[in-house]
């Protein structure tokens, strides 16, 4: 029997400082077997109905992990209404909720969504399993990393989870500068003080800090996007009135390579993502109490606080991350 050998997960000075140690289930221990066999079936097309999408055609490394599109194209050409969220840091979700709403348990359990979905992969688990049964190689992968040639939906969640947990950010030019190897323009330091100010930008509640290195909160809020909701989000997944209009809150890490914006990708750039918390809340009975200054439209930035708010965000994308080898097909 081929013993699989432990995967030695490289986490950031920051992260070991700031932050509990990842979520690795006992049930999924990483393995080098498993996290190779995890980056081949995730850009592997053979997921999709036609064969002509893999997980990496909407979460493109490129785009940390996202694309560019305000609707990712599934394999029919049918769009959906939510915009693909960026994957990067999941070991450190610590509720295990994940999707814009929620709504998945555990990132093998979200795993097994887009394959089924038919404005996505659309194909089925029992054809994907059959494929890579036949396959010349799979079955052999599978046997090193899970001890089992018999390929079914559950051991090919589990290497995808294992090859996404090992995707991390955490060198940006910010990551530098708290570890002192850099320094920030005048511009950037006003920027980061502007969104740690609670009188100015007040963002770090949901968006993390210099104390919180994954830069979300991870939780679910209604940021004043809409009054009335066409997408319930959290709501929609509880049936609790009082989460309509909540979606979880994206990391702000690598900003400039994930537009558009917003859980329907409505912003396309971030100027249109600062204007909207500086003037543009829309109240609802579901509104945020972090969104204080809903009343008054938003916090009311000065053109400079804006442009220097912008450049800080900025210092926080990770180009290590984005051409690292390890993350590409």
């Amino acid at each position: 029997m081929y013993t699989p050998i432990p995967y030695n997960l490289e986490i950031p000075t920051l992260f070991a400082d700031k932050l509990i140690a990842p979520v690795i289930p006992t049930n999924n221990p990483l393995t080098q077997e498993g996290v190779a066999l995890g980056k081949r079936l995730f850009f592997d097309n053979i997921l999709s109905g036609d064969e002509s999408q893999s997980c990496a055609t909407c979460h493109n490394p490129k785009n940390a992990f996202t694309d560019d599109t305000k609707f990712s194209d599934g394999i029919d050409g049918n769009f959906g209404t939510r915009n693909s969220m960026p994957l990067f840091n999941l070991a450190w979700n610590f509720d295990e909720r994940f999707a814009w709403d929620g709504k998945e348990f555990g990132l093998e359990k979200q795993a097994l969504e887009p394959v089924k979905n038919p404005i996505e992969m659309h194909s089925s688990w029992v054809n994907v399993a059959e494929k890579l049964q036949k396959h010349a190689e799979y079955p052999t992968l599978f046997s090193q990393a899970f001890g089992s040639s018999k390929i079914d939906s559950i051991l090919i969640t589990k290497a995808i989870a294992q090859f996404e947990r090992t995707i991390i950010s955490g060198n940006s030019k910010f990551d530098q500068f708290i570890r002192g190897e850099t320094t920030l323009t005048l511009e950037e330091q006003n920027g980061f003080d502007v969104f740690m100010d609670e009188a100015r930008g007040d963002c770090f509640h949901c968006h993390g800090s210099n104390n919180n290195p994954l830069w979300t909160d991870n939780a679910f809020h209604n940021n004043g996007l809409d009054t009335n909701f066409s997408d319930l989000g959290l709501g929609a997944v509880t049936g609790d009135p009082a989460d309509n209009g909540k979606f979880k809150s994206p990391s702000i890490r690598n900003l400039a390579f994930t537009a558009p914006f917003m859980h329907d990708g409505r912003f396309v750039t971030l100027e249109e993502v600062i204007n909207h918390y500086s003037e543009g809340l829309q109240p609802s009975s579901t509104i945020d109490p972090l969104m204080k200054k809903v009343n008054q439209g938003g916090v009311n930035l000065s053109p400079k606080d804006k442009a220097d708010l912008k450049a800080f965000l900025l210092t926080l994308s990770d180009f290590d991350f984005i051409d690292n080898s390890d993350f590409q097909e």
